[in-house]
């Protein structure tokens, strides 16, 4: 079993690492934002709330994400090789609670993955894809707090997972395949072991 964590900032990349992961490896994809988009677009009660927070910049509330992560990891079934997790955790706090979490349920965190990309290009990335996707929580003012917020209160995790020699840097310039490879190299790494 390979149970993965990929981080960086908005724009970073790691839902279209996620993808290529999970097609490579047969892992199951949790990704807290998609989680959250569907909540937003079936129109639920914590759909509703999200909109509100994330329109803003701001995180969903930490209990608030552990139980939905909590919820899906319990869901998942045998025919994969492991999960990963993207978007979450997304402070030590979730972090300790995702340990937690993976204790009451037998399994291990095998690495955990910090993609690294410079603010000015996370910014021209998430602009483009704003325009691309129509995704209004792309618009400068947002993104801008939305950065803010993860170099307060995302970035400290890295320290959580060094502590714990799970933690792993990837450059995250360069083309997707580029970027893919140094990832696919690490988790091949890992499974030698």
């Amino acid at each position: 079993m390979i149970n993965i964590i990929i981080s960086g900032a908005p724009g970073s990349g790691k839902g279209t690492q996620s993808d290529l992961i999970v097609k490579n490896f047969h892992l199951r994809h949790l990704s807290t934002g998609d989680m959250l988009r569907a909540e937003i677009a079936a129109g639920t009660e914590l759909g509703n709330q999200v909109e509100k927070l994330v329109s803003t910049g701001a995180y969903v509330p930490d209990q608030l994400m552990i139980d939905v992560i909590s919820n899906a990891i319990l869901k998942i079934d045998d025919s994969y090789n492991g999960l990963i997790l993207d978007g979450f955790p997304r402070t030590v706090e979730q972090a300790q609670a995702l340990d937690d979490i993976f204790e009451r349920t037998g399994k291990k965190i095998s690495l955990f993955l910090d993609i690294h990309v410079d603010e000015t290009e996370l910014i021209d990335r998430l602009l483009k894809r704003g325009q691309i996707q129509g995704r209004k929580d792309d618009n400068l003012e947002t993104i801008k707090e939305r950065l803010k917020v993860y170099y307060a209160k995302t970035q400290p995790i890295s320290n959580f997972y060094k502590t714990k020699q799970l933690y792993h840097s990837i450059e995250g310039i360069g083309t997707i395949e580029e970027i893919y490879a140094k990832i696919d190299n690490k988790i091949k790494s890992f499974a030698k072991k």
